[in-house]
């Protein structure tokens, strides 16, 4: 957020930009703003030995996104906190904060900020089974209440059955379904139900300790 404007980059400080639709994975001075920040961060964390698999822009104008991959739950929690911490110190430098609010811009139409969880274990990624991959993602269904309790505060304000997000007050789930509890990658589809999946309900702002424990949980009760 601009300190001067109080308000996404990219944003004038009266109005807003065009509406998204560009920003996503965007190039040019236009579309994409506050690479500089983020490319800063992905070079300070790799050099700190923090697992960054990627960065990108996100659907709003002034939004971003980085992927962190670690092996074990309080390993990725770790990562991740240090990686926000680094992120506030750049911020800094620049006259910028960062804010980590999962709609930062309250009901307008634009994208909320997740923190969409990838996950896989011995049993998922040897699956092999359709089946399997199901048995997992119904062991959610009657732990949806124990999820949302820790994937962040004010995320009904964020998943609302819009923006790409699946409603708070539901749960589903579907191949390469971008609004869906739980999306099944189509990677795991193309090697036999075989791989990860990925919770998209987390948001930006949520404890990934906590994330991780009911994700570790949920995934064990399944009855397969």
């Amino acid at each position: 957020m601009g300190s001067k404007t109080d308000k996404p980059l990219g944003f004038p400080a009266g109005g807003y930009p065009a509406p998204q639709g560009p920003y996503y994975c965007s190039v040019g001075a236009n579309n994409a703003y506050g690479r500089e920040i983020v490319e800063e961060h992905l070079d300070v964390c790799l050099e700190a030995g923090l697992n960054v698999e990627g960065i990108n822009a996100e659907v709003a104008a002034g939004q971003w996104e980085f992927q962190i991959f670690a092996k074990g739950a309080k390993e990725a929690g770790d990562q991740i906190w240090v990686a926000r911490y680094l992120l506030e110190r750049i911020g800094e430098s620049y006259g910028v904060s960062i804010n980590w609010h999962c709609k930062p811009l309250g009901q307008l139409d634009w994208n909320g900020s997740g923190m969409h969880a990838n996950f896989s274990n011995t049993l998922l990624r040897t699956a092999n089974s359709e089946a399997k991959f199901k048995a997992v993602c119904e062991a959610f269904r009657p732990a949806v209440a124990e999820c949302i309790a820790v994937y962040g505060a004010d995320n009904d304000q964020r998943l609302t059955g819009k923006h790409e997000t699946a409603s708070i007050h539901d749960f589903s789930y579907g191949v390469s379904d971008r609004g869906a509890s739980i999306r099944i990658p189509l990677y795991a589809v193309d090697h036999n139900w075989s791989g990860y999946l990925e919770d998209r309900r987390p948001n930006s702002a949520a404890d990934p300790y906590k994330v991780a424990a009911v994700i570790i949980k949920t995934v064990k009760s399944a009855k397969i």
